[in-house]
């Protein structure tokens, strides 16, 4: 793309005061890392710096989506749009549901901010054709997104997604895109409020989630709270309250809306700064539990009392305890299907594949990604077999336990981890005592994750060429032989080709790909040992190899 050509072009069609403001303010610089391309479109939909550009996200670029989008569905389809608490959330799905209505659909639009999961459910509950929902997940502010549903409730396929794009590619965002007013449209029916009834049925699937199956816990544990100024506020504070749990404080700093984010610039509750606040409501409270839901709130991160303060427990080790008490509940109360599935991700702890096969379960491993998990769920359903899945989750703090939903879901995440560890604690168990027993039956397993940021137009070329470094081959690391190598790029066991590559060395493996929403490579190392100190002295030795060659 000339991106100097591009540039002038959208100061000559932008009529948007604020967009046109930043454009007469780029240098050479700037105006190159803004419209050197377009903004990528994928299974992932789009996100991207907020901003002037094609390379950003703004009014025209999502207009410009949403007309594609529109056009591959057809008229007289349906829409689900929901939005969280980004800067321009609530905007761009005005302008999605404008583009949408202008083009015959029926548009079902959620009268307040919510959380991802809703929008999944949604799709299905009013069986629309298409979900979007406005949001950046967990990424700094200065981000914002559009995630795109199929009529599953499942994130669109890689099929769906190359056919959107192809048709995108063809629309001029200034000439091709059809609009109406939003007001009007809301006054004429275009445009509806999703009814409260919708939200109310959610709520219902995620307190149904339970594998208390009678047996009592003491519900009053002090639980700290965090939305971390997202969406999760409500609905999590709510299913807690309907399931009894009403000892819990919310930080107050993060309680509101906040697009800013001004005490937690990366909202992710995978990162112990964000987790800051909590913790020290944690230490004046002397709360028992520390929760954390990211701004779309389809991830939740927690927090546990420990002899040294508190201690942030893992993804994966809160996917594995998860695991091993929902197994273990529906075998005490005989709930286990017939043939149990749980499925988990490529880059997910491998320990859990060991667990769920000590009770009989089967393990499902997809690439990352929890559209793959939806999909899984989805198959299930087909084959009449949906209640055999027990639980999915993924090492970034994404969960579900459920098939109401084809998505992550941090509500459903904070009730059963909520549940676990109340069952625990009235029983004397502390959830750190239940992670040991985990290890000392299977064995300890160390997973860390390694991100290597690359920014700007050259970014994206640097990074492909270290994944071909990589391609080329790795015949050893650390001084560890590789033994066994998985080249997901050539697509393997019936998943489509991702540029993904797992090493497998004796005592542990190594996962390296490309972000697909962020300009940054991931490396996740997986190593088993006799205990933590021998495993964190291993994983030293490879990370500090791997970035060497990195």
């Amino acid at each position: 793309m000339d991106y100097k050509k591009e540039y002038k072009r959208w100061l000559d069609n932008v009529k948007d005061s604020e967009l046109l403001e930043q454009l007469k303010g780029m240098d050479d610089k700037a105006q190159e890392d803004a419209f050197y391309r377009d903004l990528e479109f994928g299974t992932a939909g789009l996100r991207g710096v907020i901003g002037a550009g094609s390379n950003r996200m703004n009014r025209y670029v999502v207009a410009r989506a949403s007309q594609g989008i529109a056009n591959y569905l057809g008229k007289g389809k349906s829409v689900v749009i929901g939005y969280d608490s980004r800067i321009k959330s609530d905007f761009f799905a005005k302008v999605a549901a404008s583009v949408f209505a202008a083009n015959g659909l029926k548009v079902h639009l959620w009268s307040e901010l919510n959380p991802v999961p809703t929008v999944s459910f949604a799709v299905r509950y009013l069986k629309a054709d298409a979900g979007v929902m406005i949001t950046a997940s967990h990424n700094p502010s200065k981000y914002n997104g559009y995630k795109v549903y199929g009529s599953d409730g499942c994130q669109i396929t890689t099929e769906a997604a190359d056919t959107i794009l192809s048709i995108i590619d063809k629309l001029d965002l200034f000439a091709d895109v059809k609009t109406v007013d939003f007001d009007s449209a809301v006054s004429t029916g275009e445009i509806k409020y999703i009814p409260a009834v919708v939200m109310d049925a959610f709520i219902e699937n995620v307190k149904a989630q339970s594998v208390l199956f009678g047996d009592k816990i003491n519900h009053d544990v002090a639980i700290v709270y965090s939305p971390l100024n997202g969406t999760g506020l409500k609905p999590v504070t709510r299913a807690l309250s309907e399931c009894g749990f009403t000892n819990v404080t919310v930080v107050e700093e993060q309680r509101k809306p906040d697009g800013n984010f001004p005490t937690c610039p990366y909202p992710n509750p995978e990162i112990r700064e964000a987790m800051k606040l909590g913790l020290m409501y944690c230490e004046k409270t002397g709360a028992d539990l520390l929760l954390a839901t990211d701004p779309d709130a389809d991830r939740c991160g927690i927090a546990v009392k420990a002899p040294e303060g508190y201690r942030l427990l893992t993804g994966n080790e809160t996917g594995i305890l998860l695991l091993d008490f929902i197994c273990s509940q529906r075998k005490k109360h005989n709930r286990m299907p017939k043939n149990p599935v749980f499925v988990k991700t490529v880059v997910t702890m491998d320990l859990a594949e060991k667990i769920a096969s000590s009770y009989g379960v089967e393990t499902v491993n997809v690439l990352t990604g929890f559209k793959f998990i939806g999909e899984v769920i989805a198959k299930l359903e087909k084959a009449g077999r949906v209640d055999d899945y027990i639980l999915g989750f993924e090492e970034s703090y994404g969960y579900l336990t459920g098939s109401y939903v084809r998505d992550k879901d941090a509500v459903d995440a904070a009730l059963m981890i909520c549940e676990m560890f109340a069952y625990y604690k009235t029983r004397g168990i502390s959830l750190l005592e239940k992670l040991n027993e985990i290890y000392s039956k299977f064995g300890y397993c160390l997973n860390t994750l390694h991100s290597y940021q690359f920014e700007g137009s050259s970014g994206m070329a640097v990074m492909a060429d270290i994944m071909k470094r990589f391609h080329v081959g790795l015949e050893s690391l650390a001084g560890r032989k590789v033994e066994k190598t998985l080249d997901y790029s050539k697509g393997i066991d019936g998943l489509p080709p991702s540029e993904v590559l797992k090493y497998y060395f004796s005592d542990g493996s190594l996962v390296i790909r490309p972000s697909g929403t962020e300009p940054k490579l991931k490396a996740y190392i997986s190593v088993t040992a006799k205990d933590r100190a021998e495993a964190e002295k291993v994983e030293k030795v490879i990370s500090d190899e791997l970035n060497e060659i990195i």
